[in-house]
């Protein structure tokens, strides 16, 4: 079961079939205008403040339509239910960042309950001009105590952290645990990662095609560090992939 709100383009609810809630909602979400805060986020044309525009860009702050005449996917019969949705740009987004698109967004359950977001961003650029951008999938998975998480897939990976002044590392263990605030960018992130809740008894897997660059992990819910591991256990935990400085040009 699934919730989708239109401002945003953004998944705010995702239950397994127990009723339990597998995304964070923070009890102080914001509502239209301001971006919502939880579920997941959609950040596009700009990942994090990698850019001139507001932080992660305005896909998050506009209101998507439904689009009832989507290009074709191909057939997945694992899917039980699926909406489309579709974002343009306004002469307001445009003055903001002048480049003509259109972002659809396929939004999917399958018959075990898995959720699938499937992306496609055209240039109409009338001029023939390419663009750049970036863009990630934000999501909040809800977790029990972070200190019983784990996340596997990552082992051996690249990694700059942002705790560090952007030093890179490599990454070492067999799995990543948190022990305190975490905030680190994985250079050719894998196709697939694990994120293991054994308080919840329950396993994310999370699974990606198309975004090759990078992925971004981090955990930096209390800004004052106080009480961190408490503090960050209640709220969320983040991982996403995102695409880094994609060019793309019109098509015909």
């Amino acid at each position: 079961r699934g919730e989708i709100r239109l401002f945003g383009g953004q998944v705010t609810s995702w239950k397994n079939d127990h009723g339990e809630e597998l995304l964070f909602v923070s009890s102080k979400a914001i509502k239209p205008p301001k971006p919502f805060r939880g579920g997941i986020p959609i950040c596009f044309p700009q990942f994090g403040t990698q850019g001139n525009l507001e932080q992660h860009g305005f896909a998050r702050n506009r209101l998507w339509a439904i689009d009832d005449n989507p290009p074709p996917l191909p057939v997945n019969p694992a899917i039980k239910a699926f909406v489309d949705l579709i974002l343009k740009p306004s002469e307001d987004d445009l003055k903001m960042w002048p480049h003509s698109f259109e972002f659809r967004l396929r939004i999917a359950l399958g018959a075990g309950g898995d959720l699938s977001l499937t992306s496609r961003i055209r240039n109409t650029n009338t001029d023939g001009r390419p663009f750049s951008y970036t863009f990630a999938f934000h999501t909040y998975f809800s977790v029990s105590d972070i200190s019983e998480v784990r996340v596997e897939g990552l082992e051996t990976m690249d990694y700059l952290d942002n705790m560090k002044g952007k030093e890179r590392f490599t990454e070492q263990g067999d799995a990543i645990v948190f022990e305190s605030e975490v905030d680190k960018v994985y250079l050719a992130a894998p196709s697939k990662v694990a994120i293991i809740d054994h308080d919840m008894r329950r396993t994310f897997v999370v699974t990606k095609e198309g975004l090759p660059d990078a992925g971004k992990l981090d955990l930096m819910e209390n800004l004052f560090m106080l009480n961190l591991m408490k503090s960050i256990a209640a709220n969320y935990f983040h991982l996403h992939h995102y695409l880094f400085s994609s060019c793309l040009e019109p098509l015909g």
